[in-house]
């Protein structure tokens, strides 16, 4: 995804087979002097706006900023992140809800549904409460949509993961480790998740302009079946964390608890990335090296089940094409709901809790 500004975009949250999937809780550390605000309201009213003022006067401050962008409509921010000031703002409504632990210590709530008129959206209730739940289903069906996709790519990585040359891999995963962490630290690195690619309602979004930003050495991995790529980016990560580095990692929204897709090191200014049919860096991305993972497969057993790993892609690229057009429902729907919560809200009361937000960041900078 193109970006001309100098922040770093993510997403945090995902559309997967398990249902929504939010890593929110990568917003802040309460263990280190972090402070959250948290933003509660409605859909159209403000939320993304505040943000994007923030991260605009973030920048013009001269700070680095990673702003998170919404999955399901991938203009919109879900949250701001300043790591230098120990700061974050995000959208605390579901589907990512966010309810302080330790309100003041941590969080800090900023209220917008006291800038509404209650009675204006109880007026119109019947219209909201049924929109609402049509987009929840559009949600709901688009993850079983996501669930039958997985379910495929599932079956082609097990397919491929009884073609692998493990000794042949496990030899590459040695060389490349050592050449890649010569120098390992005392401590034990820390590992931040974001999520660099997710399907929207835009389709596929991928942020490759943000890891360009991290890493200037990119190695691509080129695996249509996944088994290669899982194994070594599980080798580096543990390898890279064991030398004492800092890693961003990026999981598949398929498979978000075990498919690792990109790791990242900025301290050695190096990445790992997951290139397939469904996210092709090849054309995006000036590799630093290109990994073939053909090369640690048995192509003659690869191709005896090739009709079948043909069929899953073909059926693959049709479940998330679903997938794609449910969350295109769901999105418009969320216009309409947009449209109650716009004509009740009082925006001038918005920019004033905007600019409250904004004085609190100036008190935190100087």
């Amino acid at each position: 995804m193109k970006s001309d500004d100098n922040a770093l975009h993510f997403f945090l949250g995902a559309n997967t087979p398990q249902g929504f999937v939010s890593r929110f809780d990568q917003l802040a550390d309460e263990n280190d002097g972090w402070r959250c605000f948290v933003i509660k309201g409605g859909p159209g009213s403000g939320k993304s706006t505040m943000m994007k003022r923030v991260a605009r006067h973030l920048a013009e401050m001269g700070e680095d900023i990673e702003m998170i962008h919404c999955s399901s409509d991938a203009d919109s921010l879900d949250g701001v992140i300043c790591p230098r000031l120990k700061f974050s703002i995000a959208d605390g409504t579901p589907p990512h809800a966010i309810e302080p632990k330790y309100p003041g210590a941590f969080e800090s709530v900023v209220d917008i549904t006291s800038c509404w008129d209650d009675d204006k959206l109880y007026a119109c209730r019947d219209d909201i409460i049924s929109i609402s739940r049509n987009c929840s289903k559009c949600h709901e069906y688009c993850c079983r949509f996501m669930g039958a996709a997985a379910a495929l790519v599932g079956d082609t990585y097990r397919i491929a993961l009884d073609c692998l040359n493990t000794q042949k891999l496990a030899g590459y995963c040695t060389r490349l480790t050592e050449k890649e962490f010569k120098s390992a630290k005392k401590m034990q690195g820390n590992e931040k998740i974001r999520v660099f690619s997710a399907v929207t309602n835009k389709g596929v979004v991928a942020f490759d302009e943000s890891a360009k930003k991290l890493c200037k050495r990119i190695y691509l991995i080129n695996d249509e079946y996944g088994a290669v790529s899982r194994v070594l980016l599980q080798v580096i990560r543990t390898n890279a964390l064991a030398a004492g580095y800092d890693i961003i990692s990026s999981y598949c929204p398929l498979s978000p608890f075990e498919k690792l897709e990109h790791i990242f090191i900025p301290e050695l200014d190096v990445g790992f990335m997951t290139s397939n049919s469904y996210h092709d860096f090849n054309l995006l991305i000036d590799p630093y090296r290109i990994v073939n993972c053909r090369r640690f497969t048995d192509n003659d057993k690869i191709k005896a089940s090739k009709k079948r790993i043909n069929f899953n892609r073909k059926a693959t690229a049709q479940m998330i094409s679903q997938a794609e057009n449910l969350l295109k429902e769901a999105k418009k729907l969320h216009d309409e709901l947009e449209n109650y919560y716009i004509s009740a809200t009082d925006f001038s009361k918005v920019e004033a809790l905007t600019e409250k937000v904004i004085a609190r960041i100036d008190m935190m900078a100087n």
